[in-house]
């Protein structure tokens, strides 16, 4: 069975909430949510893989997001829950579980949804030309 997700980029992308230095506002008020449920005890997490926001939903090209490898690394249940079911491969998993992210990163899902959300709905010039970016990358966010 073929991989659904490659290893994460080896830097976390221009507007990974995950990043210290990403604007606020980029991202819908409940993609920032699902931040913070990453947080819990390894069981008590979500079994959904978190991918990179650059890549369409269903698209070939799709990784799992550097950044949130980079926080939670081999602590992720839906890391382990993807490798038992073959949904991503052995190398895949040990990528994003060793994963050190070479920018700085928020301290947890709950600081970097907190960032985040503060300026959803009047999002900062750069923030805006982020979003500009993504919407033209992104298919299936287009309206």
């Amino acid at each position: 069975m073929s991989s659904s997700f490659r290893p994460p980029a080896p830097r976390p992308c221009d507007s990974c909430p995950y990043r210290r230095d990403v604007p606020s506002g980029i991202w819908a008020h409940d993609e920032y949510e699902k931040l913070r449920r990453y947080d819990a005890p390894t069981p008590d997490q979500p079994q959904a893989m978190f991918q990179c926001h650059q890549a369409d939903g269903d698209s070939a090209t799709r990784r799992i997001c550097a950044g949130w490898a980079g926080w939670h690394g081999g602590h992720l249940l839906a890391l382990r829950v993807a490798m038992l079911e073959g949904r991503i491969e052995a190398s895949t998993y040990q990528a994003a579980a060793e994963y050190t992210s070479p920018v700085p990163l928020f301290a947890s899902g709950d600081e970097a949804a907190a960032h985040g959300q503060a300026d959803v709905g009047r999002p900062s010039y750069a923030a805006g030309r982020l979003i500009d970016k993504i919407s033209r990358v992104r298919g299936d966010l287009r309206h």
